[in-house]
């Protein structure tokens, strides 16, 4: 369950980006048509939510360290050239959009020219890209649950005081104009923007995953948990259409309404938002570029940010309505690519769970300082390690480590895990563990680790 739900926090945190929390998004895509808005949240939460669970599960299923490790071999070759270039392509578009919505955040909360927040994020951007970008992205993405507590905040302020005439605000919410003409086609279409915009990441979150199971539980569960944040979202602003329609920025007009020393921290939390994103998008696109020539990082990531900058003088708005769509066609195009695969991959990937089970059932079982542990299962886990689509040495070791980790995190069980280091754990040969067929069906196995989903159990086996 932990793992779960670390999982679901993550692609909750790949979601809930600068778009989301500038409420600009949700005013485009959905609260523009009104009350068929909600509908259209219910719908692309749903998308989200089991698509969640195909690029978890997928990339558990491969291991995989990057996108690309996954569109090789589930499709043709020219398709998945297709589907990187997408990938390519979303990472300077999303990156040019945040520079524009940082001049629009200042200007909006501060008065300053449009140019001059996105010159300042411009600056920014460039000088993290040549430090430790990793590290200072995860410190502004801790302000993720920031966004999402002003969501939550809101919704309960709205609920508190809504308008006198509910059918009015619905109406003047519908006056927004929406890039898309039809309430259903532009749900469908932002599902495949924001799914286009995390599927990288979210292939290598489930890559760091070894059980293909716990990795589809938290892509689900993330996404009904950001369809639950999109339906509130919308909820506030079509209860608050006549405060923040028509605004570039409508969370900040909204927060801004209910004080103004509010709406600052809303304008600094959201600038911190946009470089997150910002810098994600161009050192990710810089590193993608260059990564048959990784000297030229630098010049590449340079000049990818300065073309940003100058497409972000069309304005946030006009290149939110102009490129957003664009991306949502080409994303759900990828969406189906993925899902189709993962269907005909179905059968695999629910074997492959069930097997990487039980091999940690059985590690854990042996690794227990208080279990007796037969040597016998040891030709079970080697059988087991070989039938799987990973790399054998990658399997045992990954499963090796993570078992040792829970046993030495869990403060009942006299395990040191610094002291197993020190021992060298390597399996050089997996055959001489493959001595004989296991003689289980694949129910028995499952069985087996339902039985021993506790320490007790694991004792009593």
């Amino acid at each position: 369950m932990n793992r779960t739900l670390s999982i679901a926090l993550s692609f909750i945190g790949l979601l809930v980006g600068a778009g989301f929390a500038t409420g600009q998004e949700v005013v485009q895509y959905f609260t523009s048509f009104g009350a068929w808005g909600l509908w259209g949240i219910a719908i692309a939460g749903t998308i989200m939510a089991l698509a969640g669970t195909v690029f978890l599960q997928l990339g558990s299923y491969f291991n995989a360290s990057a996108h690309s490790d996954v569109f090789r071999k589930v499709t043709h070759p020219w398709i998945s050239r297709f589907m990187d270039a997408c990938v390519v392509f979303t990472l300077f578009a999303i990156g040019m959009v945040m520079l524009a919505g940082a001049g629009s955040n200042l200007e909006q909360q501060f008065g300053f020219a449009p140019w001059i927040g996105s010159a300042i994020m411009l600056v920014l951007v460039m000088a993290c890209g040549m430090l430790d970008v990793d590290k200072v992205s995860q410190v502004i993405g801790g302000l993720t649950p920031l966004i999402i507590i002003a969501v939550v905040g809101m919704a309960i302020y709205t609920a508190v005081h809504l308008p006198e005439d509910v059918g009015a605000a619905m109406e003047i919410a519908a006056e927004t104009e929406s890039p898309i003409n039809h309430w259903l086609l532009s749900a469908l279409n932002y599902a495949g923007l924001a799914l286009i915009l995390a599927v990288s990441m979210s292939l290598v979150i489930g890559g760091d995953n070894i059980s293909p199971r716990d990795a589809g539980r938290g892509g689900l569960v993330g996404g009904l948990c950001y369809a639950v944040l999109m339906g509130l979202a919308g909820f506030v602003l079509i209860m608050n259409a006549d405060v923040a329609a028509h605004d570039d920025i409508p969370m900040l007009s909204l927060v801004n309404d209910i004080h103004p020393w509010l709406g600052l921290a809303m304008a600094v939390t959201i600038y911190l938002m946009i470089f997150n994103t910002a810098i994600g998008m161009f050192y990710a696109l810089g590193k993608r570029l260059t990564s048959k020539r990784p000297h030229l990082y630098r010049p590449v990531f340079i000049a990818g940010c300065l073309a940003g900058f100058a497409f972000s003088f069309v304005g946030f708005r006009s290149l939110m309505a102009s490129v957003y769509p664009v991306l949502g066609y080409l994303g759900i195009i990828l969406v189906a690519v993925l899902v189709v695969a993962w269907v005909r991959g179905l059968s695999k990937i629910k074997d492959e769970a069930v097997r990487r089970e039980r091999i940690r059932a059985l590690l854990t079982l042996k690794l227990h300082p208080d279990r007796e542990y037969d040597d016998k299962y040891d030709e079970e886990i080697g059988q087991h390690v070989v039938d799987s689509n990973m790399e054998d040495a990658d399997l045992y070791q990954e499963l090796v480590a993570e078992v040792s980790e829970e046993l030495d995190g869990d403060d009942a069980v006299d395990f040191s895990l610094e002291e197993f280091e020190e021992v060298d754990h390597d399996v050089t040969d997996y055959t001489e563990l493959d001595g004989v067929e296991t003689d289980r069906t694949e129910e028995e196995i499952a069985a087996f680790i339902e039985e021993t989903s506790s320490k007790e159990d694991l004792e009593a086996k």
